[in-house]
């Protein structure tokens, strides 16, 4: 078993966790290696390859580690496009996750919803939705200076004449049963057939690549076909069982609210990495397209709002300094994070146009810790938590992410047994001279509700 028999012990007189290294970045008696991000060909992660997701093998593993009894509610509260849910279901558990981007929320519920029992079979609904578009596409190219300057420059007036007019039929199906999983197989197909750079996390309209598909009708029909196997697939799990996933902020007690406090015998996730990454932009693309949004300051108002900051776009000296007052509460850990603050505001002075790091960094572990607050409540006592996290170095100060989270999770109600590294991380970069040197990992950290 993964868990260790130290003493479960919290607060800050409990014993220090040291970080062991895994060579070979996998995981303790797994036998599997790491597939980073969520994967293009699995199951379910197929749909749509959300930047932050988790490797569906790897949580698989995460979960088997835990050793839960079948029929467990698992709980994530950075829920992504649900991969832990649907491990979760294959392995037989609930599953109850909260996600901050409203839309990658509804693909994450999609996928744990039951099969729809229309009366014809996905497939062939989306063949007649192909040939109407075609049919509409022919007389819809004025229409195209509708749509924004960011989807324009993503694809060549052709591909993104029928890829509006098979978006167009699918709104107008709004009130049927097909009608999100269309949705997603159509967004998931945008980056297949764009002739832009639009890999992630950066949408790049002005710099040209080859499609890795030419036909966007033949791999929205491919989509969907993917879509019918899983969720034939997903048929033969126990009906007993529940899945949700809410949008919300998870800080917020408002967002557990459908789950009985103590009602979580496990939690895996992998709150966001401290590494300026912005994932309300990763998807604008998508966004922009289907029309949730028309301009960045509605994303962010509407997509973003929610969300945990880890990014300098997301800063403010007023909520920075509102943070650093309520960490003050935490003691020794509010103290390793106010000399992190101090250090990056000196390397931001030193620079022209230094970036805001030291004001993401109150507000960041602020945020972990309501979080936190709120597992302890949902999560039964004794229950234990897997949480994939890697640190940073912004300006080369290093920042001991993991143990930070460790810290705050023992101030708050959870003993800390195992800080595993998992992966080297940042080689990349290696080239880079203006890059710092600090060498860094992502790791694994277990921590457990105090009985």
């Amino acid at each position: 078993m993964l868990i260790s028999d130290a003493p479960r012990q919290a607060g800050p007189d409990a014993p220090l966790v040291e970080p062991t290294v895994v060579h070979g970045g996998a995981l303790p008696g797994s036998g599997r290696g790491r597939k980073h991000g969520t994967s293009k060909t699995e199951p379910f992660d197929r749909w749509f390859r959300y930047p932050a997701g988790f490797a569906s093998d790897y949580v698989t593993s995460l979960l088997a580690h835990l050793e839960l009894p079948k029929g467990s509610t698992v709980i994530d509260p950075f829920a992504g496009s649900a991969v832990t849910g649907t491990a979760a279901r294959r392995a037989g558990h609930s599953f109850y996750g909260v996600e901050a981007h409203p839309s990658i929320a509804e693909l994450g519920q999609l996928k744990l919803n039951s099969a729809p029992q229309h009366s014809r079979p996905l497939s062939e609904t989306a063949k007649d939705l192909v040939i109407a578009a075609e049919s509409l596409a022919v007389s819809s190219t004025s229409r195209l200076n509708q749509e924004s300057d960011l989807v324009r420059r993503c694809f060549t007036e052709p591909v993104l004449t029928r890829l509006a007019s098979l978006r167009d039929l699918i709104k107008a199906g709004a009130a049927e049963e097909w009608h999100l999983y269309a949705k997603w197989a159509l967004l998931g197909t945008l980056r297949d057939v764009s002739s832009a750079r639009v890999g992630w996390p950066y949408q790049r309209p002005g710099s040209e690549r080859k499609p890795t598909h030419a036909d966007p009708m033949i791999r929205f029909l491919q989509r969907v076909s993917w879509m019918e196997e899983d969720l034939k697939q997903a048929c033969e799990f126990a009906s007993d069982l529940n899945f949700k996933v809410v949008n919300g902020d998870s800080r917020s007690q408002i967002s557990w609210a459908e789950i009985d406090a103590g009602g979580a015998q496990g939690c895996v996730s992998s709150p966001p990495y401290l590494n300026n990454f912005d994932y309300a932009d990763a998807t604008r693309l998508e966004l922009y397209f289907w029309g949730d949004v028309s301009s960045w300051a509605e994303m962010c108002a509407s997509v973003r709002a929610e969300m945990l900051t880890a990014t300098t776009q997301q800063s403010s000296v007023g909520a920075a300094l509102s943070a650093r007052s309520k960490l003050s509460n935490y003691g020794t850990v509010f103290k390793s994070i106010e000399e992190i603050v101090e250090k990056l505001t000196a390397e931001r002075a030193a620079r022209r146009r230094g970036k805001e790091y030291d004001r993401v960094i109150p507000d960041y572990f602020l945020a972990i810790a309501q979080v936190l607050e709120q597992l302890a409540m949902t999560m039964k006592p004794g229950a234990p938590a897997i949480w994939l996290v890697g640190d940073s170095a912004p300006y080369g100060v290093y920042i001991d992410t993991p143990r930070i989270i460790s810290d705050l999770a023992q101030e708050l109600g959870f003993s800390s047994e195992k800080d595993v590294v998992l992966r080297r991380r940042g080689q990349r970069w290696a080239s880079n001279t203006t890059r710092h040197d600090v060498e860094l990992s992502e790791r694994m950290i277990v921590f457990r509700r105090v009985l």
